[in-house]
C-alpha cells in the first residue's frame, strides 16, 4: 500500500484519480474507480443541465459509498454554459471534492466551491499556472504533461521534466497527469515528487467506460505514435487519437491560411460524442494520449487498479530494492 498526501486528503485507498473526461465521466465509470480504491470523477458538462448533474450525482451515490468528485472545466467557447449553476448544483448535492480546469474564469467557480468547504483539485499544464492556482487557494495541483490527451498546453514540456519541476516549487499535494497507465508509471511519478497519478485514456479502455467497443479497441491498436496534435496554429493545441478523420484534420490544417472552419465539421463536439456511442470512427475525432502505447487489454476497473498497485509494489520491493542491494 502507498500512503501519500493524496490518499490522506481525499480519503482514498490508492493514489489514483480518474480524470474528468467529457462524455466519459458518468456514474458507471466514476463509481467503479471509487469502489476500486481510487477517486472517480463525474464530468459536470457531460450532463445537459445542472438538474441532470444532480441526478447523476445521486445515481453515483447509489453505486458507491466511497468518495468521488465532480469535474467542472471552463472552456474557451463563444457560448458558455452556466458554470456557476453547475457548481451550485454539485454543492447542493453535498459534493466535497471537485476537479477544475480551464481558463482564468474558473476562479468564479472556485469561490462557490471554497465557500462550501470543498477540496479543489486543479489541473494545470505549466509550473507557472500551478503556482498561480496554489496562491489562489486550491488544495491539489494536477500537473498535466505533454503526453496527455486533450489540451496539453503550448509549452510542450513532457512529464519527466514537468513533474519534478512542479514538485520543486509547489507546496500543496501534487498529482502527475499525462502518460500514466501502469504500476511503473505510478512509481516513477512518486519518485519525481508527485503524490499520486491522474489517468484518463487508460480508464477509457476498461469495461465500465461508457464508450463503444470500437473505440476501446482503437486504443489497443494505436501505439505510442497513435495521436495527432491539432489546432496548434490557433494556440489551442489538442491531442486526439489517430484515425482517418484526424489524419484528414491534420491534412487540411497544414494548408497555408487554414482556418478552424476548414475542419469544423470533422471536430465538432456533437460528432465526437456520437462516435463514443456508435463506435463509428469515421464520424469524428476522439481524445487519446500517448499512453496508448501501454494499453494492451480492456480489463475491469478493479482488475486495472489491482494490477497497477501490484506492479508498483513489485517494482519497489524487487526491482529497485534489488538494485540497491547490488551497490
Amino acid at each position: 500500500m502507498f500512503k501519500t498526501r493524496i490518499t490522506e486528503l481525499l480519503g482514498i485507498e490508492r493514489p489514483i484519480v480518474q480524470g474528468g473526461m467529457q462524455n466519459v465521466g458518468y456514474a458507471e465509470l466514476a463509481s467503479a474507480v471509487s469502489n476500486a480504491g481510487g477517486l472517480g470523477i463525474l464530468t459536470a458538462l457531460t450532463q445537459p443541465s445542472p438538474d441532470a448533474l444532480q441526478r447523476e450525482i445521486e445515481r453515483c451515490r447509489s453505486m458507491t459509498d466511497k468518495p468521488f468528485g465532480v469535474n467542472v472545466t471552463v472552456f474557451p467557447t463563444l457560448i458558455s454554459p452556466d458554470y456557476k449553476a453547475f457548481a451550485h448544483a454539485a454543492v447542493e448535492c453535498g459534493v466535497q471534492i471537485v476537479e477544475t480546469a480551464g481558463t482564468a474564469a474558473v476562479a468564479e467557480v472556485w469561490e462557490i466551491f471554497r465557500a462550501a468547504g470543498c477540496t479543489i483539485l486543479h489541473k494545470c499544464t505549466s509550473v507557472r499556472h500551478a503556482l498561480s492556482a496554489e496562491r489562489k487557494g486550491v488544495d491539489i495541483i494536477s500537473i498535466d504533461g505533454f503526453e496527455c490527451a486533450g489540451h496539453p498546453g503550448e509549452d510542450d514540456i513532457p512529464g519527466l521534466i514537468l513533474i519534478p519541476a512542479a514538485a520543486d516549487q509547489v507546496k500543496i499535494p501534487l498529482l502527475a497527469s499525462g502518460g500514466f497507465g501502469d504500476g511503473r508509471g505510478l512509481v516513477a511519478a512518486l519518485a519525481l515528487g508527485a503524490d499520486g497519478i491522474n489517468m484518463g485514456t487508460r480508464f477509457c479502455a476498461t469495461r465500465e467506460a461508457p464508450i463503444h467497443e470500437n473505440v476501446k479497441r482503437r486504443y489497443i491498436e494505436n501505439d505510442e505514435r497513435g495521436t495527432h496534435l491539432i489546432f496548434r496554429q490557433f494556440h489551442n493545441t489538442a491531442r486526439v487519437g489517430r484515425s482517418d478523420v484526424s489524419d484528414e484534420v491534420v491534412r487540411r490544417l497544414a494548408k497555408p491560411g487554414a482556418e478552424f472552419g476548414d475542419v469544423a465539421e470533422l471536430v465538432s463536439g456533437k460528432k465526437g460524442a456520437e462516435l463514443l456511442t456508435t463506435g463509428d470512427l469515421d464520424s469524428g475525432v476522439f481524445w487519446a494520449g500517448m499512453v496508448q502505447g501501454l494499453i494492451r487489454d480492456i480489463p475491469t476497473v478493479q482488475e486495472l487498479l489491482d494490477r497497477i498497485m501490484a506492479e508498483a509494489e513489485e517494482t519497489v520491493a524487487d526491482r529497485l530494492a534489488g538494485m540497491m542491494g547490488q551497490a
